[in-house]
């Protein structure tokens, strides 16, 4: 079974940066696309960024282009986020997901593994 346990949440002011991770269980952590996800109160959730299996490929939300990277280390079974310049709109519930597949999606229920999320507040 795969599970994914996210950490590194927390406040920040505007400005800022914090980078989260996400530990995956199993040995079979290189065979997985990743992504993260976000979802703010009243708001859909939103995806944010992506990796292929071997970090060949990523993929970013345009609002968190320049702003965000995503990267993987498969020998530790981590994906990280490493977010700079935080926004108050980036405020959300993070989530990190797996997905048996080389490339990651932009659709969450291409998705078949979730953590249970960390929360990033950003203040003015």
């Amino acid at each position: 079974q795969v599970q994914l346990v996210e950490s590194g949440g927390g406040l920040v002011q505007a400005g800022g940066s914090l980078r989260l991770s996400c530990a995956v269980s199993g040995r079979t952590f290189s065979l997985y696309a990743m992504g993260w996800f976000r979802q703010a109160p009243g708001k859909e959730r939103e995806f944010v960024a992506g990796i292929s299996r071997g970090s060949e490929r990523t993929d970013y939300v345009d609002s968190v282009k320049g702003r965000f990277t995503i990267s993987r280390d498969n020998a530790k079974n981590t994906v990280y986020l490493q977010m700079n310049s935080l926004k108050p709109e980036d405020t959300a519930l993070y989530y990190c997901a797996a997905r048996y597949s080389q490339y990651g999606s932009r659709r969450g229920n291409d998705y078949g593994y979730w953590g249970q999320g960390t929360q990033v507040t950003v203040s003015s």
